[in-house]
């Protein structure tokens, strides 16, 4: 780290000359090859000894001669640079396959734990784009304002993607067409803007912010290894669970139940086995503060207090922390054990308000 520049562009250039050795061993005559590689021992043994001198003298002669070989072409910087490009692929797709995978939060159920997209509405103008700029980094805001034109009625609205990462609404009226940097299901539900409705000039359609969901990454290392642990947020498919319509997503939600777990709900506690959950995770959801609600009865399992669930062997409960808004196993069962993808690791967008590790 503190070695001086010379010595740095030595080592860097022993490295080059030691690879192009390897890479043209078969094509190079036996008095070219020989004479690279005295001129690399000669540099090695002038880094050993610490003269300034002759380091530079020896870099010199080596660099000269592999200029010889190699003379610097645009077919040469192009070939490196491709060269680089590829293996740098090479690593990504190999840490997101099999270490770490980014998700992003859609939807609230993790709420507050794990934001969703969430959509406000306001009354006042957006403010200057610098404070755009600055909250779209920090929190992941993103100011929208669409005001009707003319006399109009909003016919569709339509989702369109960008490059797979930002989703659009394209929002069709009678007369007019209008793109917004929200999800349609922001614009119904919390814009109030769907088909039928009528404008007049002038009129707002849509003006608030919209907060992306949280972007986390998930370690899909770590259960190849250990055994998921109750209290885990995790990630997994929604594959071979019939009831939930949509086979292609990923959910994340909290692993209530482990195989042969015994649950039960008597709002806002969650029972397993006959006593309270322990755990941060539970404790502070079952304490009703700082925005949590408790636990909710389900639907086909929990649904009051006196109805239990056992969780099948090889299988997960999962649930939301935000328990009266998440659609979870308490509606379509367990999670199958092959569908789990990962534990849900960090937090790295946006840095307000829940970056770090997940709890």
């Amino acid at each position: 780290m503190f070695a001086s520049r010379y010595v740095k562009h030595s080592k860097l250039l022993l490295r080059h000359a030691q690879k192009y050795l390897r890479y043209k061993r078969d094509i190079l005559d036996t008095e070219t090859y020989d004479l690279i590689g005295a001129d690399i021992r000669r540099l090695h043994a002038a880094l050993r000894q610490r003269d300034r001198k002759q380091i530079e003298s020896r870099a010199e002669e080596l660099d000269a001669k592999l200029h010889q070989l190699t003379p610097v072409t645009w077919e040469s910087h192009w070939r490196e640079n491709c060269e680089v490009i590829l293996v740098a692929i090479v690593v990504a797709v190999g840490i997101r396959s099999y270490f770490l995978q980014p998700f992003k939060i859609p939807t609230g159920s993790m709420q507050p734990t794990l934001n969703g997209i969430i959509g406000r509405p306001m009354t006042s103008e957006p403010p200057n784009i610098l404070q755009q700029v600055a909250e779209f980094i920090v929190r992941g805001r993103n100011y929208i304002n669409v005001v009707s034109r003319v006399d109009d009625e909003v016919l569709q609205v339509q989702r369109q993607k960008f490059f797979f990462f930002f989703t659009w609404s394209r929002i069709i009226c009678r007369h007019e067409k209008y793109r917004v940097y929200c999800p349609p299901e922001q614009l119904g539900a919390d814009f109030r803007v769907s088909p039928g409705i009528r404008y007049r000039r002038g009129q707002v359609i849509a003006r608030g912010t919209v907060d992306t969901g949280d972007q986390v990454f998930v370690d899909k290392f770590s259960y190849n290894f250990v055994k998921p642990h109750r209290g885990d947020v995790f990630v997994f498919r929604t594959k071979n669970i019939p009831d939930i319509g949509d086979q292609t997503q990923f959910y994340i939600k909290r692993l209530a139940g482990l195989p042969g777990d015994t649950l039960r709900i008597e709002p806002p506690k969650l029972f397993v086995d006959g006593k309270v959950v322990e755990g941060f995770g539970f404790e502070r959801v079952m304490e009703g503060r700082d925005g949590y609600r408790g636990y909710g009865p389900g639907h086909l399992a929990m649904s009051d207090p006196t109805k239990t669930f056992q969780v099948p062997g090889h299988s997960y409960f999962a649930m939301g922390d935000n328990s009266y808004n998440s659609f979870d196993s308490r509606w379509w069962g367990p999670v199958p054990e092959r569908n789990l993808v990962g534990r849900g690791l960090f937090v790295y967008w946006p840095f307000i308000p829940h970056w770090g590790l997940i709890r």
